[in-house]
């Protein structure tokens, strides 16, 4: 008799495990299928800014220092790989001369009257419209693995799984601080 509660206890524990490591992975794919959206959207940021880029060129050429510290940036966000803090960074950093590039070009009516630049312009923002929601959702799937993570009994499976807490991914709004402007000769 003894036995066999044992057995059944030992069944229950062992089933139980099972389900808190199965919910623990699927919280994990979530995350990674979270940050592949988020990769997405920022190749596709990154692509489209060369383009806006070269439009806005032609209208400023004298905001050399601008086109070099966008090109720098934007090579630099490429590079900094799946790490969520690096990424982080980098994209923040990014984010900044975008925003002074579009202030520029908002400088001058024919090139906001220019077609291609109105398109480039509406690409860039939706794409940062699907950036934030990429995020937001990426660390949504972050909270719920990490309170699953720092939970009990959770936590001790998680620890036998190898399963560990995962970062937010955070990008500074370039929108916080107005951008500087200097339209006339060299910087």
């Amino acid at each position: 008799m003894t036995t066999t509660v044992l057995l059944a206890l030992g069944a229950i524990i062992l089933i139980g495990v099972v389900v808190l490591y199965n919910q623990l992975i699927a919280k994990r794919q979530m995350v990674n299928n979270g940050w592949a959206d988020i990769d997405v959207q920022l190749k596709r940021r990154a692509d489209l800014i060369p383009r806006l880029v070269s439009v806005v060129q032609g209208y400023a050429a004298h905001e050399k220092q601008l086109f070099e510290d966008v090109a720098a940036r934007r090579a630099a966000a490429l590079a900094a790989g799946d790490d969520v803090a690096t990424r982080s960074a980098a994209e923040s950093e990014l984010s900044r001369p975008v925003a002074r590039l579009i202030a520029v070009a908002e400088a001058y009516p024919e090139l906001k009257a220019s077609q291609n630049f109105l398109d480039l312009q509406n690409e860039l923002s939706a794409t940062e419209d699907k950036i934030e929601m990429a995020r937001r959702f990426f660390n949504g799937a972050v909270r719920e693995l990490n309170i699953a993570v720092e939970s009990f009994p959770t936590n001790l499976v998680a620890i036998l799984g190898g399963i560990g807490a995962r970062q937010y991914f955070e990008i500074e709004s370039a929108n916080r601080a107005a951008p500087a402007l200097h339209l006339g000769g060299d910087q």
